[in-house]
């Protein structure tokens, strides 16, 4: 039995759920956690404008009122030239989990999260998250270097799982992240469709959990 998380690094509301799914798996260290990425802007071409800056800032705002958590509004603003393509930064978690399938899966996805909500850096850049997903696996005890993980980053088959990832996640009829499931071994059952406090999926998982149990 695990818990299967869908996201995507550069969906704002998978941010401010990052902090709660590890406040959960932090209290049920029996189920493991499955990070799939959904690629919510994957393959995207065109320039985020002054509009498409201030729709994200409305989300940003909404997200940080319900989460808590930092955003840097004057790094996005001050992107020039900027796609806001999010397959690289899906193609990073796949790497990391290729090179390092035993680190702490959760703690890189925020760590790549980190660096495009608070740092401010550019997450479509293959070296840039290479930089930051070595040192989140350094921290984690991992000693994968930037250079690995760039490599592994531009490599072929990690093109092809991600795609094919985002192909699965909707094949299981995700359409909008974060998305909580519950795998049982014998189907999965819906946890949570979207943003929620930890607090709110305990509850979920544990009703859940009561259903697969009576259902036995």
């Amino acid at each position: 039995m695990k818990l299967v998380f869908a996201g995507d690094p550069m969906c704002s509301w998978c941010y401010g759920f990052g902090k709660e799914l590890t406040a959960l798996t932090q209290r049920h260290p029996e189920l493991d956690l499955q990070i799939l990425v959904g690629g919510v802007r994957a393959g995207a071409t065109d320039l985020l404008d002054d509009t498409g800056k201030q729709f994200r800032l409305g989300h940003w705002a909404r997200v940080e009122e319900a989460s808590g958590l930092p955003f840097n509004r004057a790094a996005l603003l001050a992107r020039e030239n900027f796609v806001y393509d999010t397959e690289p930064i899906c193609r990073a978690v796949v790497a990391v989990r290729r090179l390092a399938p035993q680190a702490d899966q959760l703690a890189v996805f925020r760590a790549l999260q980190h660096a495009f909500y608070v740092d401010g850096l550019d997450t479509t850049d293959g070296a840039v998250l290479a930089e930051v997903a070595s040192a989140a696996l350094a921290q984690d005890g991992h000693a994968v270097t930037a250079a690995a993980l760039h490599a592994e980053w531009h490599s072929a088959a990690a093109i092809a799982v991600t795609s094919a990832e985002f192909s699965h996640v909707r094949s299981l009829g995700i359409r909008s992240f974060p998305a909580l499931l519950l795998d049982t071994g014998d189907g999965l059952y819906e946890i949570s469709p979207g943003y929620a406090h930890a607090d709110k999926l305990e509850q979920q998982l544990q009703a859940t959990l009561q259903h697969v149990a009576a259902a036995a």
